[in-house]
């Protein structure tokens, strides 16, 4: 409990002497706002710390390891304050995998919830495409999204296959009606919703 009050003193500490030392809070949000310079540091400093521990001491320590630091590779990342340049720390035997954010992974992984749950509204693969480019300025492809909601569709038939209880005391019954297009023409469907409450 400690620990947790000592980490948000510090985030408090941090935002007041921000907001004394003058900076100008309404550019936050903006395209290279503070809030993505604060993403992109946060993210570089836990890759560095990922890396201290791979190889085992800190930047600036000497050790007889044959496996060192190996300059920085550029990698733009996808984040929910939009696409930021981050600086990724190489080893030279190339063994450092890291775990915030893995090689080749170009996306954090709330972006796919947020897909997702764009999908399960009912939007289209290009009508998420232009969200994701608005919300974030990213270019994301059509494949991408697709093998995002992919991934999900096993766990989508597992609970859709789940066995009922035997007894619901309220039950709801719905229907509404969209259109469709069948044999070469759009016609109207009745989709029929139950709602089971245990």
């Amino acid at each position: 409990m400690k620990r947790k009050e000592t980490v948000k003193d510090g985030i408090s500490k941090a935002i007041d002497v921000l907001i004394e030392s003058g900076v100008d809070l309404s550019r936050l949000f903006d395209q290279d706002g503070l809030l993505k310079q604060l993403s992109k540091r946060l993210v570089e400093k836990a890759l560095q710390s990922e890396m201290d521990d791979h190889l085992g001491y800190n930047k600036y320590a000497r050790s007889d390891s044959e496996n060192v630091r190996n300059r920085l590779s550029s990698k733009q990342v996808i984040t929910d304050n939009g696409v930021i340049s981050v600086e990724v720390p190489r080893d030279r035997a190339s063994t450092f995998e890291p775990i915030l954010l893995p090689n080749r992974q170009t996306r954090i992984p709330s972006l796919d919830d947020k897909i997702l749950s764009l999908h399960a509204k009912g939007m289209s693969l290009s009508d998420i495409q232009i969200q994701i480019q608005e919300l974030y300025g990213a270019e994301v492809s059509e494949s991408l999204i697709s093998n995002i909601t992919d991934s999900v569709i096993e766990y989508v038939k597992i609970w859709q296959n789940r066995p009922l209880e035997s007894v619901y005391p309220i039950v709801f019954f719905d229907c509404f009606v969209v259109k469709v297009r069948q044999d070469k023409r759009i016609i109207n469907k009745a989709v029929y919703v139950a709602l089971g409450i245990t």
